[in-house]
């Protein structure tokens, strides 16, 4: 559902990208530089005074739908716990030019970065395709590096779609009810490259989660930044779980799939994994 007026204004996302990049960090999710946030916002925003500089610089994919769109996106380079301290000297907002293949990039003096983060092609292309078949006027990406469902994803068997699923999501009632169709995968592939964006963005129209094997992870949401967050976090706890059990030598059983699908039934939740 599209976010309903009165809109938030431009500080109020900065803070809420600034508090997600904050407890990514918290979580062991956003070691040095790693991971990159983007959010679009379909309302009227001029970002001109907190971002007084302009440029022109070529978008990595064509958007010509998204033209006078604007999106706040991290630089390369920025770590994302930095982000609350000082949200304009590690952001920048684009606003997509009517040809859609250039946008308008507003910065800060304060700048921070050279470029925009080289995972931009994906942001754009969930964004298009998301905003193109919803209809949103608000939705959040993020991508970060939360540890122990990294791990997992270079293990073989946790390389397959169902079995990752049915044993992360086995732990606590919360993970099912809040990814009922479970998190996508998308075997490994080259960081910013065409062919992770096109598989990412598949995945992201069945998943609000997708695992990038032995890489990290993208969560999306068209309700709020941290939403997008929260769907990290409780991914990652199943996997830590997972991981416990592991080192345990899997001494627990976890919630078997009958007590999932009673929940589930009890909830009236359509789940996709057990």
């Amino acid at each position: 559902m599209p976010v309903q007026p009165p809109y938030p204004d431009l500080g109020e996302i900065l803070a809420l990208i600034g508090e997600a990049g904050q407890r990514l960090a918290e979580i062991e999710a956003s070691e040095g530089a790693a991971g990159n946030i983007s959010v679009y916002l379909g309302w009227e925003v001029d970002p001109r005074r907190r971002f007084p500089l302009e440029e022109t610089i070529p978008l990595p994919t064509p958007v010509p739908e998204l033209h006078d769109g604007l999106f706040l996106v991290t630089g390369s380079g920025r770590r994302l716990r930095e982000i609350a301290h000082d949200p304009e000297a590690n952001l920048g907002a684009v606003r997509v030019n009517p040809d859609g293949q250039t946008a308008t990039l507003y910065t800060s003096p304060r700048r921070l970065f050279e470029r925009l983060t080289s995972e931009f092609n994906s942001h754009l292309a969930v964004h298009a395709d998301q905003i193109s078949r919803t209809g949103t006027n608000f939705h959040a990406l993020i991508h970060a590096q939360p540890l122990h469902l990294t791990y997992l994803s270079h293990i073989p068997r946790y390389q397959d779609e169902r079995y990752l699923n049915q044993h992360i999501l086995r732990w606590q009632p919360e993970c099912i009810v809040q990814l009922p169709e479970g998190v996508g995968l998308v075997p490994f592939l080259l960081p910013g490259s065409p062919e992770l964006m096109q598989a990412t963005m598949e995945k992201l129209r069945v998943h609000r989660v997708v695992v990038w094997a032995k890489h990290g992870v993208m969560a999306r949401s068209d309700a709020s930044v941290k939403r997008a967050l929260d769907r990290i976090e409780y991914a990652e706890t199943g996997a830590r779980y997972e991981y416990l059990n592991l080192v345990n030598g899997e001494m627990a059983q976890g919630l078997t799939p009958e007590e999932i699908r009673c929940l589930c039934e009890q909830l009236g939740i359509e789940q996709k994994v057990f």
